[in-house]
């Protein structure tokens, strides 16, 4: 009995030992959200716009994947990250005094920075004046032209001078697939950052804008040529594809990343991942790059917070990511 108690007993008031604190993985409260820096912050501003529920559990975790972001870039001094959700700021001044902003959420004819002539004029002013611009996963996805109103406007000229390249439905294909990045060209964005190999949605056939121009592929890797669907990526088989890529936009009015990975909320367990996409997000902002990359400290743990609540209510652990080969 003696010895009985005796492990019970920690060094606390009581000494008796606690009982570990559960943690809802859907409580998304405590997420501060839209708090904007001290009057007298001299850093860089980066906006995470996070969109809405999307998927099933453990598949576009845009709220989760975006907490993480912000957790991973309060490591870097002089930064001040941003959080809003639910795909756009409910305070539109944010993006005015953001040094980039970051869209991950859904995107297609539902995105949100094109829902109106008014946003995308938003997006256009703050990217002319030198704001970098990055998009995470279906983010990347636009139409060709949307209709608003009684009229149809004109959405893939202005996207590729935003982006340099965007998924466009019908040309672009987005299959999941076991991505064997085997060298990584040598860039700002991929300091500290070794060759990989992840299971993803990897995007890939993007509409580029006319010669690529601007445009610096970041990662690569050859796809299996049964995931080519469309007619465009079928003509390529064989070929290496990018699914990540640098854009430094016309003018050098600022800099732009398209990252088609983030499907899976799993993924940012590995560091490579998640160094290249805080790296990246950094080079758009004009921060510089460390040498060994940025540090992107971080505790499995949080994969299982501040997760949406999808289908049934209840919590299944999400399992680490493959193995790298």
């Amino acid at each position: 009995m003696i010895r009985f108690l005796s492990a019970l007993l920690i060094l606390s008031p009581l000494g008796f030992a606690k009982a570990e604190e559960k943690v809802d993985p859907y409580d998304q409260s405590k997420v501060a959200l839209e708090v904007e820096p001290p009057a007298d912050f001299k850093g860089k501003r980066i906006l995470i716009v996070a969109g809405r529920v999307s998927h099933g559990p453990g598949d576009h975790e845009f709220f989760a994947g975006s907490a993480i972001l912000v957790n991973l870039l309060k490591q870097t001094e002089g930064v001040w990250p941003i959080m809003a959700r639910d795909g756009w700021p409910k305070n539109e001044k944010l993006f005015d005094t953001a040094d980039c902003i970051v869209m991950y959420m859904d995107g297609g004819g539902g995105h949100p920075a094109i829902q109106s002539p008014e946003r995308m004029a938003i997006i256009q002013k703050q990217l002319d004046r030198g704001c970098g611009w990055v998009n995470i996963h279906y983010a990347v996805e636009y139409p060709v032209k949307r209709k608003v109103g009684d009229k149809e406007i004109d959405v893939a000229g202005p996207v590729k001078g935003w982006l340099g390249g965007y998924y466009e439905t019908g040309y672009s294909i987005n299959p999941h697939w076991n991505a064997e990045v085997r060298a990584l060209p040598k860039h700002e964005i991929t300091k500290g950052v070794k060759p990989f190999t992840l299971v993803d949605e990897w995007y890939y056939g993007m509409r580029w804008a006319e010669d690529a121009k601007g445009v610096t592929p970041i990662l690569q890797a050859l796809p299996p040529d049964n995931t080519r669907r469309t007619k465009y990526t079928e003509s390529r088989k064989g070929e290496i594809e990018t699914m990540a890529w640098a854009f430094e936009r016309d003018g050098n009015k600022g800099r732009s990343f398209g990252f088609t990975g983030g499907h899976f909320h799993r993924n940012w367990a590995d560091e490579d991942y998640r160094k290249l996409v805080v790296n990246a997000i950094l080079w758009a902002a004009k921060v510089p790059v460390p040498d060994g990359g940025a540090p992107v400290k971080f505790n499995d743990a949080d994969l299982n917070k501040n997760l949406d609540k999808k289908g049934k209510a209840e919590f299944k652990p999400i399992l680490p990511p493959e193995k790298k080969k």
